[in-house]
C-alpha cells in the first residue's frame, strides 16, 4: 500500500534547519558560556535559538575584492 502523495514528506525533510536545540544540544551550549553549573537538573534548561545568517551578497563581493588586492593571491593558476 503506498502514502498519499499530501503525507509524503519533501525530500531533505531530515536536513531541514532545526530553530531550537536538542536538551544535550542545550547542556553543552550552557557549560560552554559557563551558565550551567554540572548537577543541575536538566529539567526546565532555557531554550537557545539558532540563528541563521544569510551572507549579504555585497558582503560577498568586498570579501572578493579584498582577497583579489593581497599581494600574491591569484584567483587563476599560472599557466606553464
Amino acid at each position: 500500500m503506498s502514502i498519499h502523495s499530501s503525507l509524503r514528506a519533501p525530500q531533505g525533510a531530515a536536513a531541514s534547519f532545526r530553530n531550537v536545540m536538542k536538551r544535550h544540544e542545550r547542556v553543552r551550549h550552557l557549560l560552554t558560556q559557563g551558565t550551567w553549573a554540572p548537577g543541575q537538573s536538566v529539567l526546565g534548561l532555557p531554550k537557545i535559538k539558532q540563528m541563521r545568517m544569510k551572507a549579504r551578497k555585497a558582503a560577498a563581493k568586498e570579501k572578493e575584492a579584498a582577497t583579489a588586492e593581497q599581494p600574491g593571491a591569484t584567483s587563476t593558476p599560472a599557466s606553464a
